[in-house]
């Protein structure tokens, strides 16, 4: 098991978004969690993740068999977990090359291995550039400054090409995309996908399932998961309409 959520609650400020969420994922697999806006999907990623901003009031976490809850954010990151933001953020005078480097040789040290040579990591730089259809003068620029919509998703993507994490959350990565720059994200996956790893892939429409193939489908209703199943789940969410979940629940 990689991740293992057990009734899980937490909120912030005192007011409770997450009610009892229960959900595995094992290596191999890829999850896609849907549900109508404000019904806790963001918050179930920054949990996951790490971000401190929402309190864990009760429930447990564990990842690869550890207490995920006990680990810091920088012990998420070095053991595998990466999140995809729904708005990245600007590092404004940071190219996006050094950022890597850094971030990659980090990893390296936590496992123990010495830092990767210059011209092997842009060599590696360049067969990741490939995989995910990054154009070079992106990599040269500061991370995400300037960056439209659709490219600040591709450099995500691009980051996660090069840390190769364990598990990936992906939160709302296809939110303001063309058709297009959410192809080049969605192939992008596709082609990170191995045996050993898992994806959380969390959005709103079922667009992006068509070019992310999901193993389960979850959706997430007023702070738990109320119904799973596999890729079918998704369309008959477009076809009905989360109105239809509620109809379900009262």
């Amino acid at each position: 098991m990689l991740l293992s959520i057990k009734n899980l609650h937490a909120g912030i400020n005192g007011k409770e978004i997450l009610k009892g969420v229960n959900l595995e994922v094992n290596k191999g697999e890829v999850h896609a969690i849907m549900g109508p806006n404000g019904t806790g999907k963001s918050t179930l990623a920054s949990v996951i993740a790490g971000r401190d901003v929402f309190e864990v009031t009760s429930g447990d976490v564990s990842y690869q068999g550890k207490n995920l809850l006990k680990m810091s954010v920088e012990e998420r990151a070095r053991e595998g977990i990466f999140l995809g933001f729904q708005y990245p953020v600007e590092i404004p005078g940071v190219s996006i090359t050094n950022f890597m480097r850094t971030a990659v040789n980090e990893l390296r040290k936590h496992k123990g291995l010495d830092p990767l040579p210059g011209g092997d990591f842009i060599r590696l730089m360049e067969e990741k550039k490939k995989l995910v259809e990054i154009t070079s003068n992106l990599t040269n620029r500061s991370v995400n400054e300037g960056f439209s919509g659709g490219e600040k998703k591709k450099n995500e993507i691009f980051q996660m090409a090069m840390l190769e994490p364990l598990l990936a959350i992906l939160d709302e990565t296809d939110s303001g995309l063309d058709i297009d720059a959410l192809r080049i994200v969605a192939n992008g996956v596709n082609r990170l996908r191995r045996p050993d790893n898992a994806f959380v892939v969390i959005t709103h429409y079922q667009r992006l399932l068509d070019y992310i193939v999901p193993d389960f489908v979850h959706v997430l209703f007023e702070g738990r998961i109320v119904k799973s199943g596999g890729k079918e789940l998704a369309l008959e969410l477009e076809e009905k309409g989360y109105d239809w979940i509620k109809k379900e629940q009262d």
